[in-house]
C-alpha cells in the first residue's frame, strides 16, 4: 500500500484474543527490513547488545552538532495524530512512529542491514522453547522529566499496552503473558505457549515505546497526550494535533553528545507535489515516505537527495467473506481481472515488484511466487461473473498517495470484467477506519505485511478471525497464523507462513498486487541513520533514529 499503510494499522481497536483454541493467539502488528531474520533463527537463546553505553552503529563519524531539522509528514495519514501521542490510546500509534521514536526511544532500534541494535534496551534472550523473552536494560537511565527508567517503569507500560481497550497498536503478543522485574534492569516475560516472533513483534507496536509513570500520573492522560514524556532524544515543547510537533534537545538522554539537534519539528504536508515545493523553497529540509515514483527525477534535479526503502508491504484486495463474496467463484473472479503488471508499470513506472503472497522482498518468508496462484484473466473473469449472476458493489480507498489512482485502476479492471463498481474515497484517516469497523464493506483497496508477517499490519490484523480489519472468519487461517508466529526455528516458521500463502490461494481470500517501494528525500546536509540509509520500507517499526540525524558533517 502506500503511505496510509502505517497509520491503517494502527487504527483500530484492542482485538486481543484468548490462549489457546483455533485461532487463539495473536494480535500482531508494523510494518518491516531483512536483517532482521537474526531473531528468527536464532531462538531460543539470541542475545543481540552488550555493554551498558554501547553506541550504535553509524554514530561515531564527527558531525555538526546544534541546529533545528524540520521534516515533512504526509498530512493524510503519517502526519495524523488526532489522538495524541501517549501510545497506548493514540488511534493512531504507528502513524506517528517518527513521532514517537524521538519523544520515547525505543527498546530496540532496527539499523542498516535490518540489525538489531540497542537501544533503552541494552540486549535480549529467548528461553523455555520461545516461552520467555528476558530484556536486559540500560542501566542509569531516566525520562526527560528526571525519573527513573528502569525494570518496574518497562513493566508498567507493558502492562497498561496490553490491557488498554482503546489501544491503536493492538499488542500483538499471546493473551495475559507475565510480566515481571526482578531486578531493576531485568524484565522477563513469559507465555503459556512459544512465541519465536516475540521480539519482532515488540519492535514495531506500542511495546516498544515508554511511557514515564510519574509524568502520566502527574499530568494525566488527556494531558499527557498532547505533552507525553519519554525517554528518547528530544522532549515536547508543543503539539498542534495533525498539523506541526516541536521537539527540542533531552538534556538527560542517556547517550553523551546526543541528539545532534538541538531541535526536531515536524509539519503536516498535503502532497508529494506541495513537499517537493516546501524543500525546494528551504521551508524544510526533510520529508519522510515519498511515494511517488513520477516525482523521483524531480526531487533529485532540485539538488535534494533521494533515499529508497524496499518495501515490505504488499498491495492486496481485501474481500469482506460476505454476501455475494461468501462465494468462491465470486472471489476468484476478483483475482482474474486484477492485472498487477499492469499495475505495477502504469502507476509505479516498474517499482512495484510483483507478489502473490503477503510479505514484499524487504521482509521475510517473502514468496513472489505461490503455485496455482490466478493471475489475470479476462476471459476467466468475466466468465465467473456472469456464473455468479453478476457483481456490484462500493470500493472504499483512502486519501493521499497514489490511492485514488489505484482505485481507479482496480474500478477499471472489474468493470471490463462485467461487474458494477462503485469507488469512494473517505477524506481522512477516521472515515476510512470507520469504513472498517462497520462490518458491512466488501472490498478495499488495501496492503498487508510487515518485516515479519507476525508484526507490523501483519496476517493477523487483516486476515484471523478477530483481525480489526479483517474480511475473513476461518479458523484455519488462523491456525497457519498461530503457527507461524509461535516457532521457535525459522523453518518451522517458514513452513505454516507457506502454508498460509497456499490456502489463502486455495480459497482465492485476497488478489495480491505488488509491493511499493517508497523514498525519503532530504537537503544537502543533512545526513542520518534511517533518513539517508536504506533500512526498508513501510512495516518494520522505527526507522530513522532521530537521535543522530545531523544537519550537516564537518
Amino acid at each position: 500500500m502506500g503511505r496510509w499503510f502505517r497509520s491503517s494499522v494502527a487504527s483500530a481497536r484492542s482485538w486481543r484474543r484468548p490462549v489457546g483454541g483455533a485461532g487463539g493467539r495473536r494480535p500482531r502488528l508494523l510494518a518491516g527490513a531483512a536483517g532482521l531474520l537474526t531473531l528468527s533463527v536464532v531462538v531460543p537463546t539470541s542475545v543481540v547488545a552488550s555493554a551498558q553505553g554501547t553506541r550504535h552503529p553509524l554514530r561515531h563519524a564527527k558531525v555538526a552538532s546544534g541546529g533545528t531539522l524540520t521534516v515533512l509528514e504526509g498530512a493524510a495519514f503519517l502526519g495524523n495524530d488526532p489522538g495524541g501521542l501517549d501510545p497506548a490510546t493514540s488511534p493512531t500509534v504507528l502513524a506517528n512512529a517518527s513521532f514517537l521514536d524521538a519523544v520515547y526511544g525505543a527498546l530496540f532500534e532496527v539499523g542498516s542491514g535490518g540489525k538489531v541494535i540497542p537501544d533503552l534496551a541494552t540486549g535480549y534472550q529467548f528461553s523455555d522453547g520461545a516461552r520467555t523473552l528476558t530484556i536486559d536494560l540500560r542501566r542509569g537511565t531516566t525520562f526527560s522529566d528526571g525519573t527513573p527508567f528502569n525494570a518496574a517503569a518497562v513493566v508498567f507500560n507493558f502492562k497498561r499496552d496490553l490491557g488498554t481497550k482503546t489501544s491503536g497498536s493492538n499488542p500483538p503478543w499471546p493473551a495475559n503473558p507475565t510480566i515481571t522485574a526482578p531486578n531493576a534492569s531485568t524484565v522477563v516475560v513469559h507465555f503459556s505457549t512459544p512465541d519465536g516472533a516475540a521480539l519482532n513483534e515488540l519492535l514495531d507496536t506500542n511495546l516498544t515505546w515508554m511511557v514515564s509513570p510519574t509524568a502520566l500520573a502527574k499530568l494525566g492522560e488527556k494531558k499527557f497526550r498532547v505533552y507525553p514524556v519519554g525517554a528518547g532524544p528530544f522532549e515536547v515543547v508543543s503539539d498542534t494535533l495533525s498539523t506541526k510537533l516541536v521537539l527540542k534537545r533531552n538534556p538527560h538522554y542517556w547517550q553523551a553528545g546526543h541528539p545532534y539537534l538541538s531541535g526536531l519539528v515536524f509539519e503536516n504536508v498535503s502532497s508529494d507535489e506541495s513537499a517537493l515545493e516546501t524543500l525546494k523553497s528551504g521551508g524544510a529540509q526533510a520529508y519522510e515516505y515519498m511515494t511517488t515514483p513520477q516525482l523521483v527525477s524531480a526531487f533529485k534535479s532540485s539538488g535534494l537527495t533521494v533515499t529508497a526503502d524496499p518495501g515490505v508491504s504488499t498491495l492486496d484486495v481485501q474481500i469482506e467473506t460476505i454476501p455475494p463474496f461468501n462465494n468462491l467463484k465470486a472471489r476468484e473472479a476478483l483475482y482474474y481481472a486484477t492485472d498487477s503488471v499492469a499495475i505495477d508499470q502504469k502507476i509505479f513506472d516498474g517499482t512495484c515488484p510483483i507478489s502473490q503472497s503477503f510479505t514484499g522482498p524487504g521482509g521475510l518468508f517473502y514468496e513472489p511466487k505461490v503455485p496455482g496462484y490466478r493471475t489475470y484473466d479476462l476471459a476467466k473473469a468475466k466468465a465467473l461473473v456472469k456464473s455468479v449472476g453478476g457483481l456490484s458493489f462500493t470500493m472504499y480507498y483512502p486519501a493521499g498517495g497514489y490511492n485514488q489512482n489505484e482505485a481507479v485502476a482496480l474500478q477499471t479492471m472489474f468493470k471490463a470484467a462485467g461487474m458494477q463498481v462503485t469507488i469512494k474515497q473517505d477524506p481522512d484517516l477516521s472515515s476510512f477506519v470507520a469504513e472498517y469497523n462497520t462490518h458491512k464493506w466488501t472490498v478495499i483497496p488495501a496492503s498487508i505485511g510487515s518485516f515479519d508477517p507476525a508484526g507490523g499490519i501483519g496476517v493477523s490484523f487483516r486476515l484471523a478471525s478477530t483481525g480489526p480489519f479483517t474480511g475473513i472468519h476461518d479458523l484455519t487461517v488462523d491456525k497457519y497464523i498461530d503457527a507461524g508466529a509461535a516457532g521457535a526455528t525459522t523453518s518451522v516458521r517458514a513452513a505454516a507462513y507457506a502454508k498460509l500463502a497456499s490456502y489463502l490461494n486455495q480459497q482465492a481470500y485476497t488478489p495480491f498486487i505488488c509491493t511499493p517501494t517508497s523514498w525519503d528525500v532530504v537537503a544537502k546536509g543533512v545526513t542520518g541513520p534511517g533518513l539517508t540509509t536504506a533500512t526498508g520500507g513501510f512495516g518494520e517499526g522505527p526507522l530513522v533514529r532521530w537521535e543522530a540525524v545531523s544537519l550537516g558533517n564537518r
